[in-house]
């Protein structure tokens, strides 16, 4: 039997419902996780248990029948990302120069999470403003991915993605601007959902930006699903939120009739031997569940990609980081000036504009034909724990690249309006988890929830005993 703190969302809420689980010993075997092994991951920056105790005794009382029902994430242990702010509570990203910082507002997927009942027990670890694919700071220190800590569990949301591989948590929230839930989702051996721009409501100035979108993280296709319902839908704060809310069925995994379009390198992206095998066998997974699946081309150059986001972040995220850090850059991790500096001298906002709809049509013309692409999510094997930026060599095959050449994510930022779900595919022989990413036209969300659960039943790596971490 699984352990209790490795349980899916969704085998939990059956639990619950059947009175064979209680949320309180739920949360319970959450916590006894978190002290024997978060010392090691390092993935929480905040625990919230007495409060957290409240909600699952509370939880409790509804499954038992002697409160109200129970509302969708009742009685599950779910983690915030740090980013996402709690009025009345820390708001530090992973940064020296806002240590101390506390939240005025509260982000709209925390007060869903909340309204929706789940047990919110802990936030999770970020980079430094959330603007790596890594996850360490002067502040926070390194986040150390479960399967292997020599290695990362990603970013920026690579807190959440460790503490759902190694049992600390149910259900995660994370956000996404360049690949931030999808990276940690492949690296941890778990299942991430960017959502298409506007779907989850956000905060300013962020919820404007068509490359950002906060979303749900779970171990299995369904988890994701179950969260994912949650967060989306209007906002009366978010004038990008769009209505009415878009939900996902219950019943996953119906794939009859669909065709996917398979991409390895999307283009010119360097993939790693065992990550091209693994996703060729998702590939060959999907042909076992009738999925019809052709291999095809895109034009694409990484060098053009990395250009056309940058121009977009040289206006957008690299002046925000430029207004908060101001004078003391000397505080600052060297990969936050990295990227700030590498959008200030990116080509114009405009030109950006125009790059982003030429990039897009040859992803359209391929979705006019199929109902999705099949890529991975990152060419690399894993990326070292402690990396610095750019300079930090990542191998992939026999040749070494900067990181911005290994995740095959941020196209699909720059195409913001696309959804995409990433879901494990095996594991790279450094142990790591792999994964791929199912992406689907603009605002057809179920689609690539179908898909990846049929991938996940075919491939039945999530359901394995032998599958999680064994710290």
């Amino acid at each position: 039997m699984t352990d209790l703190h490795h349980l899916s969302a969704t085998e939990a809420r059956t639990l619950f419902a059947a009175r064979d689980l209680s949320p309180v010993e739920l949360l319970d075997a959450v916590v006894a996780r978190i002290e024997k092994v978060d010392a090691d991951v390092n993935a929480l920056t905040e625990q919230l248990i007495d409060e957290a105790y409240v909600s699952a005794r509370e939880a409790e009382r509804r499954f038992s029948g002697a409160g109200l029902a129970p509302r969708p994430l009742e009685g599950l242990p779910l983690v915030l990302k740090e980013e996402q702010p709690i009025a009345g509570h820390s708001l530090e990203e992973g940064s020296l120069v806002e240590q101390g910082t506390v939240a005025d507002v509260t982000h709209p997927v925390v007060e869903r999470v909340y309204a929706a009942g789940a047990v919110v027990h802990g936030r999770s670890t970020t980079p430094e403003f959330s603007c790596a694919p890594f996850t360490h700071s002067r502040l926070w220190g390194i986040t150390r991915n479960p399967w292997n800590l020599e290695a990362t569990p990603g970013g920026s949301s690579g807190g959440a993605g460790a503490v759902l591989a190694a049992g600390m948590t149910t259900l995660a929230t994370g956000s996404d601007i360049g690949g931030s839930i999808r990276i940690p989702a492949s690296f941890c051996g778990v299942v991430g959902f960017k959502p298409p721009f506007g779907r989850v409501p956000g905060l300013a100035p962020f919820n404007q930006d068509t490359y950002c979108a906060d979303g749900p993280m779970g171990r299995t296709v369904a988890d994701v699903a179950l969260l994912q319902n949650v967060l989306a839908g209007p906002h009366p704060g978010d004038q990008a939120s769009l209505r009415p809310a878009y939900v996902l069925p219950d019943e996953l995994g119906d794939v009859a009739g669909m065709k996917v379009a398979l991409c390895v390198n999307l283009g010119d992206y360097p993939v790693d031997p065992a990550v091209e095998a693994n996703t060729r066998a998702a590939a060959d997974a999907l042909r076992q569940a009738g999925v019809v699946v052709d291999e095809v081309t895109l034009p694409w150059r990484r060098e053009d990609l990395v250009a056309t986001a940058w121009a977009h972040f040289g206006a957008v995220m690299g002046p925000f980081i430029d207004e908060v850090v101001g004078p003391h850059a000397d505080r600052v991790m060297p990969y936050t000036l990295e990227f700030a500096a590498a959008g200030r001298d990116a080509g114009s906002y405009v030109e950006g504009l125009v790059a982003e709809t030429e990039l897009y049509r040859p992803l359209g013309e391929v979705l006019a034909r199929y109902d999705a692409l099949l890529c991975p999510t990152i060419g690399a094997p894993s990326i070292p724990a402690d990396a610095a930026g750019r300079e930090t060599p990542i191998p992939v095959g026999d040749a070494t690249y900067a990181w911005p050449d290994v995740i095959l994510t941020l196209p699909f930022n720059v195409i913001g309006r696309v959804p995409v779900l990433s879901v494990p595919s095996g594991l790279a022989p450094c142990g790591v988890p792999t994964g791929v990413q199912l992406v689907g036209r603009s605002y057809d969300d179920a689609t690539v929830f179908h898909l990846g659960a049929a991938l996940e039943r075919t491939l039945d790596l999530a359901s394995g005993e032998d599958w999680w971490p064994p710290l």
